[in-house]
């Protein structure tokens, strides 16, 4: 954008997103100044969506800014932080900018008010498309105490949030691949325009957790991920991913079990938390989780580490398989 719509837009629906935060300065200076709570260290991550690519054309730009923000909480959320502010960059494309530009604050404010965080700065600019969001969030941690992928150890349980694969049958749905029973349309749609991150868990995985990391390109993939950072191996049962009810009734139409299961397990978008811990903690955790309403399941352990460059062993049945794709890469 260019010329005083650019600055009228700031003033008036971006920067009451930055009340509450006074290092913001209302959007007025050329950036933040930031300090993280006293006794806390920041963890910064950034994500870009783009049309087309991660969510789809002509989506509700509420729906479309609210899932860009979330998917930065999740990261945040795996590595034991809780929200505080965040930064957003929007390429704003000539079509239908008026009304993404209006939808788009909505969908922050909405969910600033959920997660308790606040606008910061950023930049918008303008091209011909496609329309392109990029958000970097701010998450406070007690120091020393922020969870990586390398903490994984052996002899730890590998476990995960919530339900798996929802979000891939949301797309399949979204893009007329899949026709699920009316009964399921809702769930599906939400999984996929609308991640809950697992914020709530942040202090848990702090107290808890060795490893972690949040499910954005596919569980296979992201498990994977934490076993090459942790140099360890991770023995995952695929007969153990949690399921829910829409999914499980996709898996019945499916002619071959192991491979709609490595479907589910690699489809990406899930935003749940996977996490290794010690085995004697496990039933803790589970229960602590309980409580603030988040399901958690055991599906694998962390076999050995050390030398191992580090790697996923997936099984069905209690046979090892070997999937043709992990989950999701941009290239």
């Amino acid at each position: 954008m260019s010329g005083s719509g650019e600055f009228d837009y700031i003033r008036t629906r971006l920067a009451p997103l930055s009340l509450g935060l006074p290092g913001a300065a209302a959007l007025t200076d050329d950036g933040a100044v930031l300090t993280p709570p006293e006794g806390c260290d920041w963890a910064v991550t950034a994500d870009t969506l783009i049309e087309g690519r991660h969510f789809p054309h002509n989506e509700d730009p509420a729906l479309a800014a609210r899932k860009a923000l979330r998917a930065n909480l999740s990261d945040l959320a795996a590595m034991g932080a809780d929200p505080h502010a965040y930064m957003a960059c929007v390429v704003w494309p000539d079509t239908n900018r008026e009304a993404r530009m209006s939808g788009f604050a909505d969908g922050l404010a909405l969910d600033q008010d959920i997660f308790g965080v606040h606008l910061a700065g950023g930049d918008t600019t303008s091209a011909p498309g496609p329309w392109m969001i990029s958000i970097t969030a701010f998450g406070s941690v007690p120091k020393g105490q922020a969870v990586r992928r390398s903490g994984a150890k052996p002899g730890d349980q590998l476990l995960v949030t919530g339900t798996i694969g929802d979000a891939g049958l949301g797309l399949k749905a979204r893009q007329g691949i899949y026709a699920p029973p009316k009964a399921d349309v809702e769930w599906l749609a939400q999984r996929f325009t609308l991640p809950e991150p697992r914020c709530a868990l942040s202090g848990l995985v702090r107290q808890y957790a060795h490893a972690a990391i949040d499910v954005s390109d596919g569980l296979l993939a992201d498990a994977r991920h934490i076993a090459e950072a942790s140099r360890c191996m991770l023995e995952l049962n695929l007969d153990s991913i949690p399921l829910s009810d829409p999914a499980r009734h996709w898996l019945t139409q499916q002619p071959d079990r192991s491979q709609a299961l490595l479907e589910l397990a690699s489809g990406g978008d899930d935003y749940e938390l996977v996490l290794t811990m010690s085995a004697d903690i496990v039933t803790d955790f589970i229960t602590a989780a309980s409580r603030l309403g988040v399901a958690v399941t055991r599906l694998g352990e962390v076999t050995f580490g050390g030398d191992s460059d580090g790697g996923l062993i997936v099984k069905v049945d209690g046979e090892p398989i070997t999937p043709s794709s992990f989950g999701f890469t941009h290239f």
